[in-house]
């Protein structure tokens, strides 16, 4: 079994926490339900500018498994056009 880990950071246009909780919430939620994906903001939750989102995909094939969490990173790129990514981190974990 393998688990492909990504995480994105990115900068918001956002001056309050009120209005990054919206931008970041909206994200979430899509790509969990369009790819069926583990997907959580995971650092800078006090930080209005930044976010930090992390997906996982779980498979029995490595190569299915990065796929999958390569869709779910470029859909949350395209999908804030006005969020600019700063950095990907990404991973395969063998269990």
């Amino acid at each position: 079994m393998f688990v492909a880990v990504v995480q994105m950071r990115f900068r918001l246009p956002s001056h309050s926490l009120k209005e990054k909780r919206t931008i970041v919430r909206s994200a979430i939620e899509r790509a969990r339900h369009r790819f069926n994906a583990s997907v959580a903001e995971v650092d800078d939750l006090d930080t209005a500018e930044f976010a930090t989102i992390a997906v996982a995909c779980l498979s029995n094939d490595a190569r299915q498994a990065q796929a999958q969490a390569d869709k779910v990173t470029g859909a949350l790129e395209d999908w804030r056009l006005d969020a600019e990514l700063l950095a990907v981190d990404s991973e395969v974990i063998a269990l």
